[in-house]
């Protein structure tokens, strides 16, 4: 933690507490927790001399923001619509047997979570599942160990 910490004193070197400024530090932090932790938000607060509500309140209205610790290969399987008459919840279920997790939570070493999203806008190549940034269509319920296990090796 400590390593993290020194990390996160450098973001606040590369800024001078200006509000246009919330949002990259936000990013910044959370790329190196992952996540963005209460006392990361407390020290952007007093960095940027505004109320903690106010950092809170924009890392809220982003979607790109998470406030728990996620694994280090984040599962979501979107179950908008297209997805959904396409069978994402049965392959929902499948991700959840497979990892012996449920949605929204995370494996016990750290290596995988699991959460739904309501669409990631490709709707052509439903059901689609995202590990991080990679996106897979057409995903079927029988291919979930196959996705998994692209991942396990680098976990």
């Amino acid at each position: 933690m400590e390593k993290e910490d020194m990390k996160f004193q450098e973001i606040f070197s590369q800024y001078n507490g200006e509000r246009e400024e919330l949002i990259p530090i936000l990013q910044d932090t959370q790329a190196i927790y992952g996540y963005l932790p209460e006392q990361a938000m407390r020290a952007i607060a007093r960095f940027m001399r505004i109320p903690q509500s106010q950092v809170y309140g924009v890392a809220t209205f982003f979607g790109q923001f998470y406030f728990s610790r996620r694994g280090k290969h984040a599962i979501k399987v979107c179950l908008g619509t297209a997805c959904h008459v396409k069978g994402a919840g049965r392959l929902m279920e499948a991700f959840e047997r497979e990892m012996g997790i449920g949605c929204g939570c995370i494996t016990d070493d750290y290596s995988f979570s699991l959460e739904r999203v309501n669409c990631v806008g490709a709707c052509a190549i439903a059901p689609v599942v995202m590990v991080g940034e990679d996106v897979y269509g057409h995903v079927e319920s029988k291919r979930v160990k196959e996705v998994l296990d692209i991942y396990a090796k680098d976990s």
